[in-house]
């Protein structure tokens, strides 16, 4: 495949080649913003530019490629973990203590840092506090919540924006002409990077989407809908239920009709008590928050629809 440049991290890379010209290199950098908006490919980028792998490119590209070089250290919960240790932090904080090998500075990616266990993120308190002159500390989070402010406060935060959705049309063609982007983009929130694997799993949605409406009418179970979603990937259900709980807030306030691919419509919505769609959303986004293992999907699942059954009336 070939490499394409995300176009709209313009701003993004200007801001850090502007602290490059000035000697302003933060040694701690917060990466944030939807999934699949490009933080990653933003982490390499940045990366490549500070162990001058690459420091030609005008702008991260996709596909994101690996990086492998003696200075770089690259966190993610290990293979049969959803979870990232402590040990793996002071893992990174024994690298960081060591000199530079190639004698451009050593870097560490965390992602997702949201991922970190409470004792893993105290511990990398310590390496934030006495930061090296030459390291870079590059944090990736799809999700803020669950970040110690003691984090956020040591770190320089760049917020990464999604692009306009005729902006992530346009990219999209690019990466493959011809194809009818347009639910898939819309699925995933306009973030053109989740949008390449929403239009392998537009039936999935589909059956969703009915369901979820079968549900609020009440012509299908609750209990039968649990069941079949709990085949699925428990984050992917949840990120898909915030989504069409957002849209239905956005519906119910007058705003911009439901995007395609929304489940909720105005005959859905007569039964719902609309004054409880906040506080429906608020319950799926702690959940989206809290890690794969620590909550029981199949009765979570059970309790979110049997709500939306019941128009949500015991809120």
């Amino acid at each position: 495949m070939k490499k394409i440049k995300i176009n709209w991290l313009e701003s993004f890379a200007s801001s850090w080649l502007d602290y490059e010209d000035h000697g302003r290199i933060p040694h701690a950098v917060l990466l944030t913003g939807p999934h699949g908006v490009g933080k990653r490919a933003a982490a390499r980028w940045i990366t490549a530019r500070r162990l001058a792998i690459d420091v030609e490119s005008e702008l991260p590209v996709y596909p994101v490629e690996p990086l492998e070089h003696a200075d770089l250290h690259w966190v993610a919960p290990l293979e049969d973990k959803e979870t990232i240790g402590i040990e793996q932090i002071r893992g990174l904080a024994s690298e960081f203590s060591l000199t530079s090998y190639e004698g451009n500075g050593k870097v560490a990616v965390i992602e997702p840092a949201n991922a970190m266990t409470n004792n893993a993120a105290n511990s990398l308190l310590k390496t934030l506090e006495e930061p090296s002159g030459t390291a870079l500390l590059i944090l990736i989070a799809d999700r803020t919540g669950r970040l110690p402010a003691t984090i956020f406060s040591r770190c320089q935060r760049l917020d990464i924006a999604l692009p306009g959705e005729t902006e992530g049309l346009a990219w999209l063609d690019q990466l493959q002409p011809g194809t009818s982007w347009g639910e898939a983009l819309a699925l995933a929130g306009n973030a053109p990077l989740a949008a390449i694997t929403a239009i392998e799993q537009l039936d999935t949605h589909a059956a969703m989407r009915r369901d979820f409406a079968g549900v609020a009418k009440g012509s299908i179970s609750p209990l039968e809908v649990a069941a079949r979603w709990t085949k699925l990937d428990a984050p992917f259900v949840l990120d898909w239920l915030a989504r069409q709980v957002q849209q239905a807030i956005l519906t119910v306030a007058g705003g911009p009709q439901a995007s395609a691919g929304a489940a909720i419509d105005e005959s859905v919505l007569r039964h719902v008590d609309r004054r409880n769609l906040f506080c429906y959303l608020d319950i799926i986004n702690r959940l989206r928050g809290q890690p794969k293992g620590s909550y029981n999907v199949q009765l979570t699942f059970e309790s979110l629809l049997i709500d939306w059954a019941e128009g949500l009336a015991q809120r």
